[in-house]
């Protein structure tokens, strides 16, 4: 079944018609929880309201606006050390962990992989892995409600040598709304 559109194209609001002089210190602001989940989806009682760069902008029931994560894909050609396949990252996460110990996650809720270490001039590092970075897709396989172990089956594969990631990063989006509150 298809998905509806967002109320605000049938207002008359139409993507690029917000930019970031749009954003006003007073509503952009760390609020009540439905400020907080930057990582889950964007709630149900949030308009869409247009682009700001790459990211979608969403206008929240209290008037607040809110930013979706900034998506990214990560092409990364593993390195051969002998019979092994080197990606020189590793992750945490998954729906079988405790996600009050993702250091990721703001409301401790979010089960998904991320990124925790990443290999100094290793073939992560390369391609521009980032810690922190919550993976998303691995050469096209959903990864947001699996386990860490077929995570981590799915990016060791030995009959793959690339891997292409689509990551989530938080990193622009808490620097605007920091820039923005101070």
């Amino acid at each position: 079944p298809g998905r509806a559109r967002p109320r605000a194209f049938s207002l008359g609001v139409s993507p690029g018609a917000v930019s970031l002089s749009d954003f006003d210190r007073n509503v952009l602001h760390p609020g009540p929880a439905c400020h907080r989940r930057s990582v889950a989806p964007v709630p149900s009682e949030y308009i869409l309201i247009g682009q700001v760069a790459d990211k979608a902008v969403w206008r929240g029931p209290c008037g607040c606006f809110r930013q979706s994560p900034r998506q990214q894909r990560v092409e990364i050609h593993k390195l051969r050390q002998g019979e092994n396949l080197i990606l020189g990252f590793s992750i945490g996460g998954g729906i079988d962990q405790d996600p009050s110990q993702n250091p990721f996650s703001e409301d401790k809720t979010d089960k998904g992989i991320y990124v925790t270490r990443v290999s100094e001039g290793g073939p992560a590092e390369i391609a521009g892995l980032q810690i922190g970075d919550k993976i998303m897709q691995v050469n096209g396989w959903d990864m947001t409600m699996v386990t860490h172990d077929q995570a981590r089956k799915r990016l060791t594969k030995r009959s793959e040598e690339v891997v292409r990631l689509l990551v989530t990063r938080q990193s622009l989006q808490k620097a605007v709304q920091q820039s923005m509150l101070s």
